[in-house]
């Protein structure tokens, strides 16, 4: 196996360095939301920052050549973290984000895909989109039902808490 210098950008096509876009989908929020970030991919790790809807965020993480397996936590500002699993396949990294919520009791989850920017990916986002909404639909249902099951997730926990509040 060739040994890598963790100093040097990674040379492997899968991995540039530099301006990487992309679109993550949350089932309650419909529709793609652009991300666009800069990636500094070397010896297996990852590091960047960038942007999106929710705002500014950095990227810390893993990724491996063999596999194309790839895993970060992204960071925002101020704010909370998610986790990100995914594949690179030569046609970009996707895979799905997790966002656990109220201790744990709630993960919300959705799909993502990111690509080197000035990649022509239009059909496979396409089929990423497609795939991964239904894998969500599946799983969660309908949107009412999924915001439905959040509210009582919620008022559940709220329910808890001051039911252990009043007894101590």
């Amino acid at each position: 196996m060739e040994e890598h210098d963790p100093a040097i950008p990674e040379n492997d096509s899968r991995f540039p360095s530099g301006r990487w876009t992309g679109f993550f989908l949350q089932y309650w929020l419909p529709g793609r939301h652009t991300t666009n970030v800069r990636l500094l991919c070397r010896g297996g790790e990852l590091t960047g920052e960038g942007g999106d809807r929710v705002g500014p965020f950095t990227m810390t993480g893993t990724y491996d050549l063999a596999t194309g397996r790839c895993a970060w936590t992204k960071k925002y500002r101020g704010r909370h973290a998610v986790t990100y699993r995914g594949v690179n396949d030569g046609r970009g990294i996707w895979g799905v984000w997790e966002l656990p919520q109220l201790g744990g009791l709630f993960v919300d989850r959705g799909g993502f895909h990111i690509w080197p920017e000035g990649t022509d990916i239009s059909e496979e986002s396409g089929e990423t989109e497609r795939a991964v909404l239904a894998v969500m639909r599946e799983q969660f249902g309908s949107r009412v039902f999924r915001a439905a099951r959040g509210f009582l997730v919620v008022a559940v926990a709220v329910a808890l808490i001051a039911l252990w509040r009043w007894r101590y």
